[in-house]
């Protein structure tokens, strides 16, 4: 079941400073101006609760999730927010982060889909 389904419509002049400390941070199109500069923006709305075990889609590629913080999905839900870290940890003190499998992040692109499903 897809949990999310998203499209990239915006790369922000420093994503690729995030991507090179192994985050992406996705937030909806209402986002603040201030914060599209670090973001990914998409189009998309959780329809379920995200939990360890999901799988993260980007591109080509895929990540196990492996933990979701006690305000990821609020802040997923009401502005498409969260803090994803390719870390391999399976926990994090930042209660709006998810960690997922530490493997390379890939190149992204405006129109590019973002889905986040079940195992």
């Amino acid at each position: 079941m897809e949990k999310l389904n998203a499209t990239i419509s915006e790369l922000g002049n420093e994503w690729e400073m995030m991507k090179s400390e192994n985050m992406v941070i996705l937030f909806n199109e209402d986002s603040p101006q201030e914060l599209r500069d670090i973001s990914v923006v998409h189009d998309g709305a959780v329809s379920e609760i995200v939990e360890a075990g999901d799988v993260m889609e980007l591109g080509d590629e895929s990540y196990d999730i492996l933990f979701v913080g006690g305000k990821a999905n609020e802040t997923l839900r009401e502005l498409g927010h969260a803090t994803f870290q390719f870390n391999g940890q399976s926990d994090s003190d930042l209660p709006g982060t998810i960690c997922l499998e530490k493997k390379e992040i890939p190149s992204l692109e405006i129109g590019q889909k973002v889905i986040i499903k079940s195992n």
